[in-house]
């Protein structure tokens, strides 16, 4: 398969190498540094935990040209960027599917006005990291390039389309799945990392900092409870269903837990990573959000708590701050399921011995 990925930033990076070492025709779109990196050095990724580095040798191009064909784009830029790359897109009549892949609020609207609802997918990528010159680390519990990617149609069928990119992206080792509602699926996950990276600004972007500073934790996940009120309250349904657990998780174990994802070095290059040197997506994926909560009648008091630290000059919370009270409701019955949950995966665990 020919396959164009447009932007080389840790997504772009990350499925290119894989794509490319499963045997396809791959070009990676990059521009200004991040463009002579890859002529000099390739695609170069260090895996965190482990540190080993893989290395590929892409071809590098600067832009697409009316005239080139591939059988597929994967755009892997940020949501704020979307709207430059599409003249560029809709220009290219040689591509019949172009996959948006990344987050996203507004909906396939803008996309589907420049190039057709014909050729857009939508969907997400599995990995996150940060660039470090011209390497990029990434935290992954798959091998390089092979982390599992969602691709789906905007109407949710599981087209013949899907099926071939699923089986072509198999060969290289990428697990590709698919969505009955991806634009659902999508809004619901930036209904969770929003308040997140608004929790890290409120700390400075120092998850270290945030996981001591448990009034920004509980701030993060009323911030979320509310967008997921949001959310059903316009009919969009939580997708995937596994992350409804946010809703009925009693909050101090929610605190708890949060806790101690937030002090590793994994929510350091994956979580804050991300939010300090993307803060201009966050924020307009923080609008987005915020408007759709308006069309609703669902009160947001944490979330709008929350963005105002999206402002880099408003001064970040005290560290170690706990004044608010905790909600302290359902404790004991979430503590039971969740050990009902953890003895049925044991059990599970031990038949497939």
């Amino acid at each position: 398969m020919k396959i164009l990925v447009y932007g080389a930033g840790v997504l772009g990076s990350f499925y290119a190498l894989g794509l490319a070492e499963g045997g396809h025709d791959v070009s990676i779109l990059a521009r200004g540094k991040r463009l002579a990196d890859i002529r000099e050095h390739g695609i170069v990724l260090e895996e965190m935990n482990t540190e080993r580095r893989t290395t590929a040798q892409v071809n590098v191009v600067e832009k697409l040209s009316p005239e080139d064909a591939y059988d597929l784009v994967l755009v892997l830029m940020r949501a704020n960027r979307i709207s430059e790359v599409l003249p560029a897109l809709a220009a290219n009549k040689n591509t019949p599917s172009v996959a948006f892949i990344g987050n996203n609020v507004a909906g396939s609207g803008e996309m589907v006005a420049a190039l057709g609802n014909e050729r857009v997918l939508m969907g997400f990528g599995g990995t996150g990291g940060a660039r470090d010159g011209h390497v990029i680390r990434y935290v992954s519990g798959v091998e390089p390039g092979k982390a599992p990617l969602l691709i789906a149609e905007l109407n949710g069928e599981t087209t013949p389309r899907l099926q071939r990119i699923a089986e072509a992206f198999g060969r290289a080792g990428i697990e590709v799945g698919f969505s009955p509602n991806v634009e659902a699926y999508l809004k619901t996950h930036v209904a969770l990392v929003s308040p997140l990276a608004n929790a890290l600004y409120m700390a400075g972007g120092d998850n270290y900092r945030l996981a001591r500073t448990r009034d920004g934790i509980v701030l993060c996940i009323r911030a979320m409870r509310e967008g997921f009120r949001v959310l059903r309250a316009l009919g969009i349904p939580i997708l995937p269903g596994y992350f409804k657990l946010f809703e009925w998780v009693p909050e101090p174990i929610l605190v708890t837990l949060l806790q101690r994802v937030l002090d590793t070095e994994y929510a350091e290059l994956g979580m804050s990573g991300h939010a300090n040197v993307a803060r201009d997506e966050f924020e307009e994926l923080a609008d987005d959000f915020r408007s759709l909560a308006r069309s609703s009648t669902v009160p947001t008091p944490a979330m709008d708590q929350l963005y105002q630290y999206i402002d880099p000059t408003v001064p970040i919370v005290s560290d170690g701050k706990a004044e608010m009270t905790m909600d302290w409701r359902g404790v004991w019955i979430g503590l039971g399921a969740l050990a009902g949950l953890v003895s049925v995966w044991m059990l599970r665990r031990h038949r497939k011995r």
